[in-house]
């Protein structure tokens, strides 16, 4: 497995870990807010909803991560939706910081290796791992 789809494949866990921790967040917050009287920024079922959403988006993470030794041209496909909502996403807080007064660098450097990834993983590099059959032996 070349260097950069190992690279590809760390980033990808570490999405993994921030989407089950945004979930969580999402959660509490809705939950602290309904517990002190304030008015929460959404409805519980929506908040469950996300959160749900972001658990499933980690769960894909991590078998992108498990099956991509087999070589699946499947893996490739949900790499690159994953990366491309992860691009989508951090490129999105990049600005928000920008236009909040205060530019945020971690943002910038996800967003950059992010696109990237998402570079590699879509570009002849990816190609050539992904399609390469692997025979099986019994």
């Amino acid at each position: 497995m070349p260097k950069s789809l190992v690279f590809v494949l760390l980033l990808v866990c570490v999405h993994a870990i921030g989407a089950v921790f945004g979930g969580w967040a999402i959660l509490d917050e809705v939950q602290s807010k309904l517990e002190h009287g304030q008015d929460p920024s959404m409805p519980m079922a929506t908040a469950r909803l996300l959160a749900l959403f972001c658990c499933g988006l980690a769960a894909l993470h991590i078998t992108c991560v498990a099956m991509a030794r087999g070589r699946r041209s499947w893996v490739r496909v949900a790499l690159i939706v994953c990366l491309s909502i992860a691009v989508f996403g951090t490129v999105f807080a990049f600005l928000g910081s920008l236009t909040a007064g205060a530019p945020s660098l971690p943002a910038f450097l996800f967003a950059f290796a992010d696109l990237a990834a998402l570079w590699t993983v879509s570009g002849e590099t990816g190609r050539r791992y992904f399609s390469a059959h692997t025979e099986v032996r019994i």
